[in-house]
């Protein structure tokens, strides 16, 4: 490996790691935010704004501004967007408000299940295969969930509307041809008016605290980065290390954020306990099946490239 090569894997790594830290420990920005007074649907309110003109850089810096130009132009590829701007508004709306009312467990459990579903969706609708590590940590999974509604007397929806956002958004964007920052800008874009909107009202009618004085407006203002950020950290690795490499990392984002809901003193019953077992469980196996893929991977294409 040149040392070129090996810088590019070793940033690529850091990258990772620092977008799957910042989406774990983000329920400590909405936390603060929550305790100075903003309300979940002010906090979703200037995320939607102050993340667009953040993207707006990003899209500039790479050169992607004709791809944003031309999916406006383009119906389709303006509708699906449209959809995925829902999904990842609803993904982000649920997980603000659990993260302001001590659900941040709960919120978690959706992301240590995202990547499982995603398993199963692409086993549904893109014909791959699913091997036994991952039959194995999709059944795991499963118990955990249905301990956790136990645990809780009602199903885990926070988790499962979570869960099922973000992967159905995983999947249209999988499917429209726009770069990630460039896609981003047009979700924020398309999502900035109706928070501009609520804010402009909270303001108005004297319910907001964002621009109340500099403290509260740096608060709202932090949503911008915070938001953008991690995206920019995943898109820049995803295409610079294995995606089962990067499968193994995502899984520190739930684990940070389950440690901030435990931190934050939410209710940790030890049948609750238990359904996270079963979900670390199923982590687990599912880290287990990616490492063992890639290896096998590796020595198959050592094996091509010895001589005959």
């Amino acid at each position: 490996m040149t040392a070129l090569s090996s810088d590019n894997s070793r940033a690529a790594l850091i990258s990772a790691f620092g977008c799957y830290a910042l989406w774990g420990l983000m329920p400590l920005l909405f936390m603060g935010q929550h305790a100075a007074g903003f309300g979940a649907l002010e906090i979703l309110a200037h995320r939607a704004v102050w993340a667009a003109p953040v993207a707006a850089l990003l899209v500039m810096a790479a050169k992607q501004g004709g791809q944003v130009a031309a999916a406006f132009r383009d119906p389709r590829t303006l509708g699906w967007l449209a959809l995925s701007t829902v999904l990842i508004g609803t993904n982000w709306g649920v997980y603000v408000w659990a993260t302001t009312h001590q659900a941040t467990l709960e919120a978690s459990l959706g992301y240590y299940i995202n990547p499982l579903l995603n398993m199963v969706v692409g086993l549904w609708l893109f014909r791959e295969r699913m091997d036994r590590f991952g039959w194995m940590a999709v059944g795991l999974a499963a118990v955990g969930v249905v301990l956790q509604a136990l645990a809780l007397g009602r199903p885990p929806w926070i988790s499962l509307i979570l869960a099922v956002s973000f992967a159905a958004y995983g999947v249209i964007r999988k499917r429209v041809p726009v770069e990630a920052q460039a896609g981003l800008l047009i979700e924020c874009l398309l999502l900035a008016p109706f928070g501009l909107a609520w804010a402009a009202w909270l303001t108005w009618t004297g319910q907001g605290v964002a621009f109340d004085d500099p403290v509260h407006l740096l608060w709202a203002l932090a949503n911008g980065p915070a938001t953008v950020l991690p995206l920019a950290l995943f898109a820049w690795a995803a295409r610079r290390m294995p995606l089962s490499t990067l499968g193994f990392i995502q899984f520190l984002a739930p684990t940070l954020q389950f440690a901030v809901g435990v931190w934050a003193g939410e209710p940790l019953t030890p049948l609750r306990a238990v359904s996270f077992v079963f979900i670390w469980g199923g982590a687990a196996v599912f880290a287990t099946g990616a490492l063992m893929r890639r290896r096998a991977e590796r020595r198959a294409l050592a094996d091509s490239a010895e001589p005959i």
